[in-house]
């Protein structure tokens, strides 16, 4: 076993407390970097990056870190459910450490969207009426899979597939 245990801390984002969903950081009793790459050719990994390793994926709506030292999730409804999903990543973490022997390590992610393309269909009029203080907040969490073309109240109903068509082909679930 790679991972024996973690201490979470859990909290609303500190940009602003009227979120009512929950962050949550795991500090890892141990490094595992080494089981990364691995853990990505598993679950699949957004986005990769080698130095220092850490993976990103999206999970049910989540965006979800993996560094060698820690864990971050966000948009958390409880604490229950980030003890949920925490301990299913560590199950996760030490069956793709004792089954490296026969997964291909993964060091790269998927192909993401560019947010310039999303911005492009936006009103650039940074409302907030999406809870981002700017559109171009707005694109860098779409093209993270954590927004997407129904959470611009403002945004044009053409742009609004546009945007959607665009997103889809991002996306893998």
């Amino acid at each position: 076993m790679l991972l024996t245990g973690y201490r979470e801390e859990i909290f609303r984002p500190a940009c602003n407390n009227a979120f009512q969903s929950l962050h949550c950081i795991a500090h890892l009793d141990e490094d595992i970097s080494e089981a990364l790459p691995y853990l990505n050719a598993v679950l699949g990994g957004d986005v990769y990056i080698k130095a220092p390793p850490s993976v990103t994926f999206k999970l049910s709506g989540k965006l979800i870190s993996v560094h060698g030292d820690k864990i971050a999730v966000n948009a958390l409804r409880d604490e229950a459910e980030a003890r949920h999903i925490l301990d299913w990543l560590k199950g996760q973490i030490n069956d793709a450490w004792e089954e490296r022997g026969t997964i291909t390590p993964k060091y790269d992610g998927k192909a993401v969207p560019h947010i310039l393309e999303i911005y492009r269909l936006l009103p650039k009029s940074n409302c907030k009426k999406c809870g981002q203080p700017t559109c171009m907040m707005f694109c860098s969490q779409a093209a993270h899979g954590a927004l997407g073309a129904d959470d611009c109240p403002a945004i044009a109903d053409e742009n609004k597939e546009k945007l959607a068509q665009y997103l889809r082909q991002f996306r893998f679930d």
